[in-house]
């Protein structure tokens, strides 16, 4: 071979190589796909992913399916390439997902714990829906607080100056709003009935407080727990709230549909905006869903991605949801994106 033909070819083999390393060599990208997605109704690893004894069940002819998004950790330059082009696929700078304070290991970590979290407040939500309230409880009282002797452990409170107290934020809000050396008239029940007394809350720290404990507490003469592994992040709470309802009603809310969704929710069954919706309305199609449930803070970014055949209902808390999936049944209008 000539001088000229060899160069040439090893400046080919060079390229190659160099080539072949650049497209493999990590970048500060990651690569966002459509997850799995999980019914709520069902089960997963021959387990039922929401698990109640103690009282009669009732199962569902379609599924009521949550929508995840599955994450790249670590993307070379080939496929972050390939995500730019992919309709199902999104590139984010990694600090997006891993911020450069934290391990991949704490976001996970963190990301475990809002899904435990999600699990709570969908119980709380549900139970609440189903005639089960919250009830703000007496813990225990400060020796020399301002409920001292009028208050006791074991009583549960029911309003702060007439306005109801459904949650523990709402007395501890209500009493940091009243101005300093002004006297509060408190509800609660004792022993099942109910009586008011006068309280004149006392500053700590720069606070007005009354002086007890408290704890929310939601009696119900079941158990309830979930089983569901792999998935992290607070977007589940929406599904599992609407499974809950589904699985200890008689109603099916699926009207025999696959129906998909995704959202946060909080004690008081209020629906928050998630990540990953283009992703999320992908894995849903893909799942077989006929329809999907968005947050309302996320309707303008799923109508941008929307997906053809997959209708989106707009959702700003349970009623809502409940509203939609009933709507499904019957034909009856209801918000869209």
């Amino acid at each position: 071979m000539k001088s000229r033909g060899v160069t040439v070819l090893l400046g080919a083999v060079i390229t190659v190589l160099l080539s072949f390393g650049v497209l493999s060599a990590p970048v500060p990208y990651v690569v966002l796909g459509p997850g799995p997605t999980v019914n709520t109704l069902g089960k997963e690893a021959d387990k039922e992913v929401i698990q109640i004894s103690g009282t009669q069940t009732f199962s569902s002819a379609g599924q009521l399916r949550l929508t995840t998004v599955k994450v790249s950790p670590e993307t070379k330059l080939l496929p972050a390439i390939a995500g730019w082009f992919s309709d199902k696929q999104a590139v984010v700078p990694k600090e997006l997902i891993y911020p450069p304070d934290q391990t991949e290991q704490q976001v996970e970590q963190q990301n475990a714990e809002d899904f435990q979290a999600s699990q709570t407040s969908a119980e709380t939500a549900a139970l609440t829906k189903l005639g089960y309230p919250i009830q703000v409880t007496v813990k225990s009282v400060t020796k020399d607080g301002a409920a001292n002797s009028l208050l006791n452990a074991g009583d549960v409170i029911t309003s702060v100056d007439g306005k109801a107290v459904k949650t523990a934020p709402d007395l501890t809000d209500a009493i940091r709003a009243k101005p300093a050396g002004s006297t509060i008239t408190i509800g609660y029940t004792r022993g099942g009935q109910a009586a008011e007394t006068q309280i004149t809350p006392k500053t700590v720290d720069g606070q007005q407080r009354i002086g007890v404990e408290i704890e929310q507490k939601q009696p119900h003469p079941f158990d309830l727990k979930f089983d569901l592994e792999d998935i992290g992040g607070p977007s589940a709470g929406l599904m599992f709230t609407l499974g809950i309802i589904d699985k200890l009603g008689a109603d099916d809310l699926t009207g025999g549909k696959i129906i998909a969704g995704t959202g946060t929710i909080d004690d008081q069954g209020n629906v928050g905006p998630i990540g990953g919706i283009p992703q999320k309305l992908v894995g849903a199609k893909d799942a077989g869903a006929v329809a999907f449930l968005v947050p309302a803070d996320n309707c303008e970014e799923a109508k941008n991605n929307a997906v053809d055949g997959l209708p989106m209902y707009k959702v700003g808390n349970v009623d809502d949801a409940l509203d939609a999936l009933n709507s499904l049944k019957t034909g009856s209008p209801a918000p869209m994106c």
